[in-house]
């Protein structure tokens, strides 16, 4: 494999996921707006509230390779190389990433930071 293809990637993703890749699809490009919107409604970012979606990334990322194991033909004593690790690395981070993201913009549209008096 020369070249990276895009498609290969969403037909192995199809593969492997089946009806639920849309559905993360889809709670990805609505969190990402949430998220965005959010921003732009509070004008910043709440520490407190980062923070605390952080700490629940921790365990988004447990629940990615958790998941990651259950879709995929092999486990986690099969990986040899340095790819395998890369990979499994890749697959928490971005766990963990969009866990953080979906978490601190539920927070923020359930429980809005109070407005500033100047």
């Amino acid at each position: 494999m020369k070249e990276l293809d895009p498609m290969v990637f969403l037909a192995v993703f199809h593969e492997m996921l089946g009806f639920w890749l849309w559905v993360l699809v889809l709670v990805g490009v609505v969190g990402a707006a949430a998220f965005v919107a959010l921003l732009v409604r509070e004008r910043g970012v709440v520490s407190r509230r980062l923070v605390q979606s952080e700490l629940l990334g921790l365990l988004g990322g447990g629940v990615a390779l958790v998941i990651m194991a259950q879709v995929s033909s092999s486990g986690f004593t099969d990986a040899g190389g340095p790819a395998d690790w890369f990979l499994i690395a890749v697959v928490y981070g971005v766990g963990l990433a969009a866990t953080t993201v979906l978490v601190y913009t539920l927070m923020g549209w359930r429980k809005p930071r109070a407005p500033q008096k100047s």
